[in-house]
């Protein structure tokens, strides 16, 4: 079980903070406290990724609040991917998160095995239809446009952490269904196969909760947080190659930029 014995220290102080910081910050509230505390220690190491918390009786008691107050903070940090319930089984202190670069263009396959991982994949389906309205002008393509729709499963070390919604244009990569999209990058078939490589792409990011169909997939609770990564990737002549929504697991991802120059 956990240590937490640095925190029901501070908890008799009558904050899970320390008492300087404390005057300046009186009115946030208590379960906000708790929770960037447990934060904090979360982030530092103090409390190691796989650790059960105490049940939440005792951990209300240590740290001298309620048991309402602490299930909020706890849900703070539920919802942030910090903490993972098991249902009969507890909460536990979740994985350091892997770092996804949002300000570079890298294939994820590529990405994960650069970071140490073994990416998988599995197809749910490949399917052609024709383009909807709302994609067919950021496609540049005309409403009768004949698009593949594909949507995987991937993978890192067999765990399921990433589900991806691909709309291709058809007419730019014929009989694309032939090539092995489960154990080869799709960007990597697109650029060998057809000699068309994506240079660029303009992408958004935003958090989601997963459904009932995306958390069995994904092996996570319904209402757990994911990651929505909206994608729109162009080739070196400016042409769109395919459309993307990926939906991340937000308890194993964070996505990281660098900052350009303050503007003046």
């Amino acid at each position: 079980m956990t240590d937490m014995s640095s925190i029901a220290a501070h908890a008799r102080t009558g904050s899970v903070i320390d008492p300087p910081v404390h005057r300046l910050i009186s009115a946030v509230p208590l379960y906000v406290q708790i929770a960037e505390s447990l934060m904090t220690r979360i982030e530092s190491g103090a409390l190691s990724a796989g650790d059960r918390l105490p049940p939440e009786r005792m951990l209300s008691e240590m740290l001298g609040v309620n048991r309402l107050t602490l299930r909020r903070a706890l849900r703070v940090l539920a919802g942030q991917g910090l903490l993972i319930r098991r249902q009969g089984k507890g909460t536990y202190i979740a994985r350091p998160k892997i770092e996804r670069h949002a300000g570079s263009l890298v294939s994820f396959t590529r990405g994960m095995q650069r970071s140490g991982y073994t990416p998988g994949a599995k197809v749910i389906s490949f399917t052609q239809s024709t383009v909807d309205a709302s994609l067919s002008k950021e496609l540049q393509l005309p409403t009768s446009a004949p698009v593949y729709l594909i949507h995987r499963l991937r993978t890192l070390n067999q765990e399921p952490v990433l589900l991806e919604r691909y709309t291709i244009p058809a007419e730019a990569f014929p009989d694309l269904q032939q090539f092995d999209l489960e154990g080869r990058s799709l960007y990597e078939v697109l650029e060998e196969e057809y000699g068309i490589a994506v240079r660029r792409a303009r992408q958004s990011l935003e958090p989601v909760s997963a459904t009932e169909y995306e958390a069995r997939l994904l092996e996570v609770e319904r209402g757990a947080p994911l990651m929505l990564e909206r994608r729109l990737s162009f080739d070196e002549n400016e042409h769109p190659v395919e459309f993307g929504k990926d939906l991340y697991r937000g308890d194993r991802f964070r996505f990281v930029t660098e900052i350009a120059p303050l503007e003046t």
